[in-house]
């Protein structure tokens, strides 16, 4: 299994074959979401290494950007991600991850079921900005 070669826009927004135009560090950006109730779960990268597993093997691979390691998500805490469809966006540098999480709990290293799982509230009375759990 090989990734094609970037071709022309033409080509990369138009065509059949997976062109990924990986950044400079050489990642993806790619948004998790849960196949069932369409919530975002997270947002992580990948390389090359890790789009190749994720296809491979129908399980959710990242490329950790702080640790400079290729990491198959669950692997610890068993929260694997189980993939039921990959989109690419129109010029192939970001993707959506529609997964199904085994396991119980959630999908982030705290324990919550989305990453996402704070909002932007408002001010606290020294000016700072708060936070709240959604």
């Amino acid at each position: 299994m090989i990734l094609s070669q970037r071709g022309s826009t033409d080509e990369v927004e138009n065509g059949s074959l997976l062109m990924p135009k990986f950044g400079a560090d050489g990642l993806l950006t790619a948004v998790t979401i849960d196949a069932t109730s369409g919530k975002v779960l997270m947002v992580a990268h990948m390389n090359d290494e890790a789009l190749l597993k994720t296809i491979e093997t129908k399980e959710a691979w990242y490329y950790s950007r702080s640790r400079s390691a290729l990491w198959r998500k669950g692997e610890t805490s068993g929260q694997l991600q189980k993939i039921r469809d990959i989109h690419i966006d129109c010029d192939q540098d970001a993707l959506l991850l529609f997964v199904d999480v085994a396991g119980d709990g959630g999908c982030c290293h705290t324990g919550q079921r989305s990453c996402f799982y704070r909002r932007i509230e408002g001010f606290d009375s020294d000016q700072r900005i708060t936070l709240t759990r959604v």
